[in-house]
């Protein structure tokens, strides 16, 4: 099945250029799993043999992942909480999004707000996820952007260099970002605990 996406993905960007990577970065924000992890490579694999530009690749894959994270914050801001947490119980499966996904999100957007939206989105597994609780949290519009662009456009770039720079072999590192998921949301939530625990560690020691 990855490879009937990788394929639809190449072909897309192959056929559409620089809209191409808005359109398949838009999707994968909007909480369809299409992996960033192969549309961004291979467009930093196109920037090798001179077809694009990385910083205008970069650019689009930030573009794509605001367009697709408004769907999933309208869905957040407009539908009513419960009616979502009934929808992903049911068939989040598919969407590759547990409850589980969905309330660490939201704890940690409660904690540290701006900077969750802009960290998260160089963080698999969290990235697109954080837009709902953005939208139930009724996050403003105009910050909620700049951050998503902001934080999309260094991952974007990121993932679009690692592509550049292994050239032909852009899409032997796929499958390595996927095992790192796991691991990067435990590490990201390790240190936002070990934070917490020194703010309230602090707090009583001067009191």
């Amino acid at each position: 099945m990855l490879e009937s996406v990788a394929g639809w993905v190449i072909h897309i960007i192959s056929t559409l250029g620089y809209p191409g990577i808005v359109l398949t970065m838009a999707i994968e924000s909007a909480l369809i799993p299409l992996p960033s992890e192969i549309i961004m490579p291979f467009s930093g694999f196109l920037v090798s043999t001179g077809r694009f530009e990385l910083i205008w690749v970069g650019v689009a894959g930030a573009l794509g992942n605001v367009l697709g994270s408004l769907a999933a914050y309208a869905l957040g801001y407009w539908g009513h909480e419960k009616l979502v947490r009934r929808f992903v119980r049911k068939w989040g499966k598919w969407i590759l999004l547990g409850e589980e996904e969905l309330d660490k999100a939201e704890e940690l957007l409660h904690k540290y707000k701006d900077l969750v939206v802009l960290g998260s989105r160089v963080v698999p597994g969290v990235r697109t996820v954080i837009s709902l609780p953005a939208g139930f949290a009724k996050l403003p519009l105009g910050r909620f952007i700049v951050l998503t662009f902001i934080g999309s456009f260094i991952w974007s770039l990121f993932l679009a260099w690692v592509g550049f720079t292994m050239g032909e072999n852009w899409d032997t590192l796929g499958p390595y970002f996927h095992k790192a998921d796991a691991l990067i949301i435990l590490v990201v939530l390790g240190l936002g605990g070990f934070y917490v625990y020194r703010k309230v560690k602090g707090n009583k020691s001067r009191t």
